[in-house]
């Protein structure tokens, strides 16, 4: 399969990868992908998951795993979340890192597919609760390419830490490019 994945990624679609994921010594992580701007993403995910060798998890709402497509969306690594108010869904998704030897999740901080102006913090609480780092991947279909950023990991000044995260993805543009994120 990543033969498959890297013909489709490399010559079909002509993407490029800048950066990788050091599987060996990163066994847990939050992965931020930006812009989320389509479904496209998805399928742009999982060929980057392929072609890296490693197994990376995501978070959906419930509602994605139930029939017809529930059984696939758990197959290729997703966690069902409820998403009803009064949830410590930090909490809850931090303790899942403490459970487990090797748990990457990949999230998109804009928490939709629309346009924007700031992103929902949870990953950044989830990453310090657990004490693990933030890799950020571009989702760039301006310029064909993923880009892998250096583990990141949060102090405890969020604001400085959000302005650098989003100026790594400062100029990128997703699928539907009025939707990208862009620093105000």
């Amino acid at each position: 399969m990543k033969t498959l994945s890297s013909f489709i990624y490399y010559r079909l679609m002509k993407w490029k990868m800048i950066g990788s994921f050091k599987e060996d010594t990163i066994k847990k992580c939050i992965i931020i992908v930006v812009p989320h701007t389509s479904w496209h993403d998805f399928y742009i995910g999982l060929l980057v998951r392929k072609i890296a060798g490693i197994k990376i998890s995501f978070i959906g709402k419930k509602e994605l795993f139930r029939w017809p497509f529930g059984w696939y969306f758990k197959k290729v690594g997703g966690i069902p979340i409820d998403r009803t108010r009064g949830q410590n869904k930090v909490e809850l998704i931090a303790e899942e890192f403490a459970k487990r030897k090797e748990l990457r999740i990949a999230l998109a901080p804009e928490g939709t597919r629309k346009k924007v102006s700031s992103w929902k913090t949870g990953f950044y609480y989830i990453a310090q609760k657990a004490q693990i780092p933030i890799i950020m991947v571009t989702f760039d279909f301006g310029k064909k390419q993923n880009v892998i950023s250096a583990p990141f990991y949060p102090t405890d000044d969020i604001e400085s830490d959000l302005a650098y995260m989003y100026q790594f993805f400062d100029g990128v543009k997703g699928k539907v490019p009025e939707y990208s994120f862009t620093i105000d």
